[in-house]
């Protein structure tokens, strides 16, 4: 028998024989007066003499981090997720049925301690037990405090157990709950109203992505889990709302990485009368405010890399990123008219190595020069802006240059962390953009954006000048607890099925 399996034995029958002892083995509540995080900061800074002099009692709750005894000294480590203390244990201070409850606790059982807070005689917050109440039995063993959860795996497998012994996972976890709530109060300052819109579309919209696809058998027909909520937002500035925001779940059958998983948390809003200028100047100010609100600054680490919050952000042209990047790399003067014309530009990009879509027109092919060469260099924060229309079937072109697209990309620490554009809002115009899509996805663009005749029709009753964005919460989070993995900031990540 293995040593794991000696363990679950073990606790097994501890917990057989709690229950000999009449206990109430799996309690329905436990009636605590203070956590143990509380208590700490109440009365952690005390000396020996005024706990004496204060006799301070409580009832407290938490899970057993550690049982050391001394002879006839004995300490239970009890931990409320935010802080721990220790719990002293003697005979003669417990009726005789904790004492016997005492005997048969393990290493991450939870407990209710009753007793008066002192300092031991090496200066030890402690708490003198004069009850021990057990309320739930841990049957599979803990790894060892001191060493911690290391792997990977079973960190994303098991949240549950990386919390229990990860400290820094849980303020991850906390840190992103002040995060998304500081980013609500931004936008509801700001006249935002907060909806909700369909995770279930008939169509999927949006974006240029590949969805997920499920079956309603009542009325017998597909739809999509959503790829985004944009379509349906810009319905309702549509019918009057000029100010909405939604922060919710999207779906995107696309592969894993540090920097994608196919369920993912984004807030898009939607503002008229702006353009996407606008968004820039907004979204500098709440990327900075939220990390100035949640960290205490707008300066952080992320990596190796010290990066400022502060506005103003650099702006980068599109095409002009990828110009200079192509330059560099080969060696030679790339011009802008060489990225407008389709055989030129797929010359380039031959020559970087990168293989090219029969069906993709020069500005597809400049964006992708642009995301190989480019994107993993952007640490400081940096608006990439004004991007090919081919790539853009939703954002307004800028007049002047019908192949450009008013668009810009947010790039922090290497990657994207929001998307926005001003809006398309010309019927006839979306129906050309949606008409090319198909021709797309005819070709063989599994991600091309399908026709949706009904947001047409919604764009027919006339949508005013809008600007619109989506920022991605997840990788926000990422930059700001300086996380590496995307699946460091999902408390359930999907993973593969083990056999």
């Amino acid at each position: 028998m293995s040593s794991h399996d000696e363990q679950v034995q073990q606790r097994q029958s501890n917990l057989a024989e709690l229950e000999k002892l009449g206990i109430e083995i799996y309690p329905r509540t436990f009636e605590r007066q203070h956590t143990i995080a509380a208590l700490v900061e109440a009365h952690g800074s005390r000396t020996h003499d005024e706990l004496e002099g204060e006799h301070v009692t409580t009832i407290t709750s938490g899970r057993i981090l550690a049982i050391r005894a001394f002879g006839k000294a004995n300490f239970l480590v009890v931990s409320d997720g935010h802080s721990k203390m220790q719990a002293y244990i003697r005979q003669d201070a417990l009726p005789e049925l904790d004492f016997t409850i005492y005997k048969l606790l393990d290493f991450g059982d939870w407990v209710g301690i009753e007793g008066r807070l002192f300092r031991t005689k090496t200066n030890e917050f402690t708490i003198w037990a004069s009850r021990v109440h057990f309320l739930s039995k841990c049957l599979v063993p803990l790894p060892e405090k001191w060493h911690g959860l290391t792997d990977v795996e079973t960190r994303y497998r098991q949240r549950y157990l990386d919390l229990i012994v990860n400290p820094d996972s849980r303020r991850v976890f906390e840190l992103r709950s002040r995060i998304v709530s500081g980013i609500r109060e931004f936008m509801i300052a700001r006249g935002y109203l907060e909806v909700e819109t369909p995770m279930m579309q008939p169509i999927a919209g949006g974006a240029i992505a590949r969805p997920f696809v499920t079956h309603h058998n009542a009325l017998d027909m597909d739809l999509f889990l959503r790829i985004a909520p944009e379509l349906y937002l810009k319905r309702l500035v549509v019918g009057g709302i000029e100010r909405v925001f939604e922060i919710n779940r999207n779906f995107r059958n696309e592969g894993i990485s540090t920097q994608h998983n196919p369920e993912f948390t984004m807030m898009e809003f939607y503002e008229a009368y702006s353009d996407y200028h606008a968004l820039m100047r907004m979204t500098e100010e709440m990327i900075a405010g939220v990390a100035t609100q949640v960290l205490g600054s707008d300066q952080i680490t992320f990596g190796d890399h010290q990066i400022s919050l502060h506005a103003p952000f650099v702006r980068l042209s599109l095409r002009e990123a990828a110009r200079e990047a192509a330059s560099r790399k080969l060696g030679r003067e790339i011009a802008d008219a060489d990225l407008r014309d389709r055989d030129r530009v797929a010359a380039i990009a031959k020559e970087l190595g990168l293989e090219v879509d029969p069906g993709s027109g020069a500005g597809k092919i400049t964006t992708e020069i642009f995301e190989r060469l480019c994107e993993d260099r952007l640490i400081q924060p940096t608006f990439v802006y004004d991007f090919p229309t081919e790539v853009s079937p939703l954002s307004k072109q800028k007049p002047d240059d019908l192949e450009t697209a008013e668009r810009f990309e947010l790039y922090i620490g290497g990657f994207e962390v929001a998307n926005a554009f001003s809006e398309l809002n010309d019927p006839a115009e979306q129906r050309r953009r949606f008409e090319g899509q198909l021709k797309n996805r005819a070709s063989g663009d599994l991600e091309a954006h399908a026709m949706d005749e009904d947001y047409i029709r919604a764009l027919e009753y006339g949508l005013p000048p809008t600007a619109g964005e989506g920022v991605g919460i997840d990788r926000l989070v990422m930059l700001l607890t300086n996380s590496p993995s995307i699946r460091d900031v999902i408390l359930f990540p999907l993973m593969r099925t083990r056999e």
